[in-house]
């Protein structure tokens, strides 16, 4: 046996794969994967494990030994296997490559999930409405939409979250620290993560790319909130009137109707919005800035949505339709103006002889 040990001779052999074992007690040891026989119980959770040596690795968690650090951050490890993983964070190092896009990875598991993306397998789906996901973490944190827990607290505020990343963010809030910083723009950030995410704003990588539609996003956050798009699912309730919405920032938008919150104002005229964006839109009115152009008669435009509209004029695409008499419109608002013909009614009334 020692003999077979330094000849890398491997006469041993799997019925099932073709693997090769240099012992008989290698290759029994190897035949529980395909039995999923667990001899090897924990004595403190029960936890089950094939092999004796996953059991003494695991017993480590509960002794919290950590035998193996890294030299660059000092951070330490159960598993030499985990250090030589984590030590790629520091160089880089990507050695795992997708046979079909090319993609590089640092993680032998970060490749198995990326291939999914490819086969569309999404083996974790939740027992409450479905849903399915490529990884049993997404599951996991998915699953807290529907039990509303929040494991993860701050020790200052005690302030609790859904997710680790969402606590991370918040955690610098108090420190108002920020020691990272864009080399291009010199912004500064709290997180290394939210450095990295804002970096794409000048290369215009978006790594993140919908199954349905393909549409592109730089921030895993914004693909989750695009996918809403798809699934018409409206997570944001409002407390007041109960309209639903896919978005927090609408529902946060749209609380400031009911508290007449209007926080942006207009330095010429004082007009006051609930968002930043409609006054980026009615200041337009002031500049006489048309920056969105037609590009079959070169019109110009103020705002994105008239170009849309107008763009109709010449596809003669009439997407609104009467219910009563099917006539077709352009617009929204021209069909709202048609239905009248039908219900008479008269909404707008004279100040002087109350004739409508």
């Amino acid at each position: 046996m020692l003999f077979q040990t330094h000849s890398n001779e491997k006469p041993h052999s799997c019925d099932m794969w073709e693997r090769g074992f240099s012992g008989r007690i290698n290759l029994a040891n190897h035949y529980r994967i395909h039995t999923d026989k667990k001899p090897f119980s924990c004595d403190v959770c029960n936890k089950k494990f094939s092999h004796k040596s996953s059991l003494i690795t695991h017993n480590r968690i509960h002794i919290n030994y950590k035998l193996f650090s890294c030299y660059v951050c000092h951070k330490c490890f159960s598993r030499r296997g985990d250090l030589n993983e984590h030590f790629r964070t520091h160089t880089n190092e990507k050695p795992y490559s997708c046979d079909l896009c090319h993609k590089h990875f640092s993680y032998k598991s970060s490749l198995k999930v990326h291939l999914r993306t490819h086969t569309n397998e999404k083996p974790y789906s939740c027992d409450v409405c479905n849903k399915g996901f490529l990884r049993k973490d997404d599951l996991k944190e998915h699953s807290r939409t529907h039990t509303n827990e929040r494991p993860f607290s701050c020790d200052v505020c005690q302030k609790a979250f859904s997710r680790k990343s969402y606590l991370n963010k918040h955690l610098p809030t108090h420190t108002k620290e920020k020691p990272f910083s864009c080399d291009l723009c010199h912004k500064h950030f709290s997180l290394k993560s939210s450095l990295k995410a804002h970096f794409r704003t000048h290369t215009n990588e978006k790594p993140y790319s919908c199954d349905v539609c393909g549409k592109e996003c730089i921030h895993r956050q914004d693909l989750a909130a695009h996918s809403r798009v798809h699934t018409g699912e409206k997570p944001f309730s409002c407390n007041v009137c109960h309209k639903d919405f896919s978005y927090k920032s609408s529902l946060i938008v749209h609380n400031r109707i009911h508290m007449n919150d209007k926080p942006f104002s207009c330095d010429v005229c004082h007009k006051y919005f609930y968002q930043k964006g409609a006054l980026n839109q009615h200041l337009r009115t002031h500049t006489n800035e048309k920056p969105y152009s037609c590009d079959l008669c070169h019109k110009h435009f103020s705002y994105e949505s008239n170009l849309k509209v107008h763009f109709r004029t010449h596809t003669n695409e009439k997407p609104y339709s009467c219910v009563v008499c099917n006539k077709s419109f352009s617009r929204k608002d021209t069909l709202k103006e048609h239905s009248r013909t039908h219900t008479n009614e008269k909404p707008f009334s004279s100040d002087i002889c109350d004739r409508k």
